[in-house]
């Protein structure tokens, strides 16, 4: 096991740059996502630490060591691809065991290497048979086996579920999570999928245009974004963001755009005069008879909790209720804002005001 460092990764096609000066500590043994938009660099990034990209400038360390110009067999890491690039013509236990064997290591050790691959992915059962007999989780588990058996300082997953079904890929991310507090090996996950970032990693890198745009673990991430960006991609669904300003008179009330008064946590003197936005999680708008009043555009019941897309504020907002709603579009409900969780974002810079 090891650590990775990114210490001003920098990353250009031609006079393109993609990757802007990225710097990421990865400590030995963590589980780290890197998330964000397609191009926003994230499968550049890893592209970049596996040695199949090279790099612009800066450095990229594993264990220490500067690998910016090593080639990909001496970084001691191991990569599962979106793909399962599997051998269709070799059974499971010679497609896991390939490296190895062209290594030209011992037979002994390549059978107890894939033997135990195999029995933590409960594909011992499997062994003799081939890609085209298994499913699609079975044959990710067997590309994951491949990279296991070759014991590498880190792990590199490239968007490894995104060919699953939904149930499926439920299912992978619990098994690639147990597998990890199982290994303990630093493992570098890239994935679009915020979802996955949540459940999965000790630690998210949140990427937008080729730099990163903050670092923290999924619920520091979730309750404290730095900026709209963050806010906005984090959280599924996805932040409410209502434009307006603060009441000159009382800087603890915010004034949307069509009049509504909506409350603060504190005063925000520091953002009066300023076009702002004011940040809040779905799951924190309440069903309240005697509260404000919004008009319902969209009903959306999942069965445990009931999901609304209202108009309110001037803006259109999705509040999640846990009681069964019979509301249809147009008619009015009352809604209470829990003020404790509001944040208060600067419209300008996008960066979220701390009062």
């Amino acid at each position: 096991m090891a650590n990775v460092q990114f210490a001003d990764v920098r990353k250009s096609f031609g006079a393109f740059p993609v990757i802007k000066g990225v710097n990421i500590d990865i400590e030995d043994g963590e589980f780290v996502i890197l998330v964000g938009p397609s191009g926003c660099g994230k499968s550049t990034l890893l592209r970049m630490l596996a040695g199949l990209e090279n790099i612009s400038g800066g450095e990229i360390r594993i264990g220490g060591r500067t690998v910016n110009t090593l080639p990909p067999k001496e970084r001691d890491i191991a990569m599962v691809f979106q793909n399962y690039a599997l051998y269709p013509h070799m059974t499971v236990a010679k497609n896991m065991a390939f490296s190895l064997m062209l290594n030209a290591a011992p037979k002994e050790e390549i059978d107890r290497r894939v033997n135990y691959a195999a029995g933590i992915l409960g594909l011992t059962n499997l062994l003799d048979r081939y890609p085209r007999q298994l499913s699609g989780g079975q044959r990710q588990r067997v590309a994951m086996g491949r990279a296991i058996v070759r014991d590498p300082q880190v792990f590199l997953f490239d968007e490894p579920l995104s060919n699953l079904d939904a149930k499926l890929r439920v299912a992978m991310r619990a098994e690639i999570k147990e597998l990890h507090h199982r290994l303990k090996t630093t493992t570098v996950y890239v994935t679009h999928d915020q979802i996955e970032a949540m459940t999965m990693a000790d630690k998210i890198v949140v990427m937008h245009d080729g730099r990163v745009e903050q670092i923290g673990s999924p619920l520091e991430l979730y309750d404290y974004p730095n900026n709209l960006f963050v806010a906005g991609f984090i959280g599924s669904p996805a932040m409410n963001m209502i434009k307006g300003m603060l009441d000159p008179q009382d800087p603890q009330v915010f004034v949307a755009s069509d009049g509504t008064r909506l409350p603060l946590p504190k005063p925000f003197a520091e953002g009066v005069g300023k076009s702002l936005v004011y940040g809040l999680r779905p799951e924190y708008i309440r069903l309240d008879r005697d509260g404000m009043k919004a008009e319902v555009v969209v009903t959306e019941p999942t069965g445990y909790e009931t999901q609304i897309i209202a108009r309110f504020g001037g803006e259109e907002i999705t509040c999640i209720f846990r009681e069964r709603l019979d509301a249809q579009p147009g008619e009015p409900i009352g809604i209470t804002i829990d003020p404790a969780h509001v944040h208060l974002f600067d419209e300008e810079t996008g960066m979220r005001l701390v009062g």
